[in-house]
């Protein structure tokens, strides 16, 4: 029986309740890893939520507890850092892209109109996910399978982010009276 079975068994917890496969310390050290990988200290939560999850996810699958937890978690922990990095440095890069395409619109000299602006409004009252999603699609031209590709997530992700910001934007259009 794994280490992690017999801790939720004899109803040894952590001071999150249920049945938290990292300790203190290790949490500790699960953040300060995360941290030095330089991960803001605001997204520190998520990733000490990433490594549990990934622990309980070995429980799930009846895979044996890592012999050393402290240091599996520190080594997921820096992996995380990396992609964290990554997902970064790829949305910056299209930023970068967005920007250019705006800068060669308004040197286009495109007048404003109430349609556009109305549309902006709407961007932004969508969340991250789905205005990244529309914004690659339609303002990006880019394809479905580019964007899933270039953000990493399933085609069936995109499209179904697509549908729901399409749903609320066109929703806060016919709200605004403006289509």
């Amino acid at each position: 029986m794994s280490v992690l079975r017999r801790k939720a068994r004899r109803g040894q917890e952590a001071d999150h309740g249920g049945d938290d496969p990292l300790d203190e310390a290790q949490e500790r050290r699960v953040r300060a890893v995360l941290a030095l990988g330089g991960v803001p200290q605001a997204d520190l939560p998520d990733g000490v939520q990433q490594v549990r999850l990934r622990l309980l996810e070995r429980a799930a699958k009846g895979e044996e507890a890592p012999r050393d937890v402290s240091a599996w978690a520190a080594v997921v922990a820096s992996r995380l850092a990396m992609d964290w990095h990554r997902a970064r440095r790829r949305q910056e890069r299209l930023g970068e892209r967005l920007a250019s395409m705006r800068q060669t619109e308004h040197a286009s000299g495109e007048d404003t109109s109430l349609l556009s602006l109305a549309v902006a409004r709407g961007l932004d009252d969508l969340p991250d996910a789905q205005r990244q999603v529309l914004v690659l699609r339609f303002y990006a031209d880019l394809p479905v399978r580019g964007i899933a590709e270039e953000l990493g997530i399933p085609e069936g992700t995109v499209k179904s982010r697509l549908h729901t910001a399409v749903r609320a934007l066109r929703a806060r259009l016919h709200e605004d009276e403006v289509v």
